[in-house]
């Protein structure tokens, strides 16, 4: 029997996912957290977790090559007909999935500067998955196509015009986690999701997406998957003449900078403590609790510019890791947003209900877990 393999390689995890041919129910679904030497793998099927098989976790492809191992002693007899992967950046030329060969291959490398932090490892995924499964289409789903049609204000800096002819622009990433959030939200709310909606993705890597009729018209994240947020360990917004300073000043190099801003910031450079917002909520350490402190401030700003992009606000929707879990963060960043018609109702909040937002309240506020693996099995059926 055939089935479909999603592989989502993210900064500090891989999630994977096996799918029927029919059906969104996933046979498989599995998650390496923390890679490195704190690494854990965990898999489960329908009928509950399973133990995977043995093997390193320490990088992204020691940790891709234990997961391979474990799905094909879990598959048996199941043969993967295609294999779907999140790819965060597609460039200027891709708004839809693609079929993945040799030319795209070296596109997509030549990308990899504009997103050093995911692209090495959404490549490594497609080279492991090619030569695990020989037999399979390999399918490429770009976090960045979502957001490929903005308006040219959103779109661009205001740099000399040959930078944007060149690609210098606001490309935007989790799209797939928007792509499925706009399309959940209109089975649900179909008059919420036909308004103006900002979604918020917060994890580890977070982001908020100004949404208008299913449409993105706007991101926090720009040219690269810095911008905007603070995240668990990159800085978010920052002026640029920081990043002159560190070089004229500090003496830097361009990639002593570029660990320093991707690796050791965010709330990891806030706190230095963690990257793990879980970890600084149980913590009574002062600098974690100003890490959160600005974490929620910069969320909040970025609502009201996400709403100022729109025109309004209709509905705000929180996601991902963050968005999802935590009550805290959620009942927080929405304290000082009743002028936009923001209240949430504490209880509904603490239940985790899918609406949280009070019964008077003018925007709806909602928390809706993303799906991205679902997206990539869609998408990657229809290359089957």
């Amino acid at each position: 029997m055939s089935a479909i393999l999603t592989l989502n390689a993210g900064s500090s995890s891989l999630k994977f996912s096996v799918y029927q041919m029919e059906g969104d129910t996933p046979l498989v679904t599995g998650k390496v957290d923390s890679i490195g030497p704190n690494g854990v793998l965990s898999l489960k099927t329908a009928n509950g977790a399973i133990t995977p098989a043995d093997g390193s976790l320490v990088n992204h492809s020691d940790a891709l090559a234990t997961v391979l191992k474990s799905l094909k002693l879990t598959l048996e007899d199941r043969e993967i007909a295609v294999v779907g992967h999140r790819v965060v950046h597609g460039g200027l030329n891709y708004d839809k999935p693609a079929l993945i060969n040799e030319t795209l291959i070296e596109e997509l490398t030549a990308l990899e500067p504009f997103a050093p932090l995911h692209q090495p490892h959404n490549l490594a995924g497609i080279r492991a998955a090619q030569a695990a499964f020989p037999q399979a289409a390999q399918v490429a789903c770009f976090d960045t196509a979502f957001h490929r049609h903005h308006p040219y204000v959103n779109d661009t800096f205001a740099l000399p015009r040959s930078y944007y002819d060149k690609g210098v622009r606001r490309y935007g990433f989790h799209g797939l986690s928007y792509d499925y959030i706009s399309r959940k939200l209109a089975e649900v709310a179909p008059t919420l999701a036909a308004g103006r909606v900002a979604i918020a993705h917060l994890g580890n890597g977070a982001s908020m997406c100004a949404v208008h009729n299913g449409k993105s018209v706007a991101s926090t994240m720009g040219f690269s998957a810095l911008d905007g947020l603070p995240m668990g360990t990159r800085c978010g917004q920052l002026d640029a003449g920081v990043v002159l300073y560190l070089m004229q000043q500090e003496g830097m190099s361009a990639d002593e900078i570029e660990t320093m801003l991707y690796t050791r910031s965010g709330l990891l450079g806030l706190s230095g403590i963690s990257n793990d917002m879980r970890t600084l909520e149980r913590s009574d350490a002062p600098e974690a609790a100003q890490a959160i402190d600005y974490f929620i401030f910069r969320a909040q700003r970025e609502v009201g510019a996400m709403a100022a992009a729109m025109g309004g606000i209709d509905a705000l929707v929180f996601s991902g890791g963050i968005g999802e879990n935590s009550a805290t963060i959620r009942a927080r960043i929405c304290e000082r947003m009743a002028w936009m018609g923001i209240e949430i109702d504490h209880s509904r909040n603490d239940d985790n209900a899918q609406v949280i937002s009070s019964e008077m309240a003018r925007t709806t506020v909602m928390v809706i877990p993303t799906n991205e693996e679902l997206v990539i099995a869609r998408a990657a059926r229809a290359f089957a």
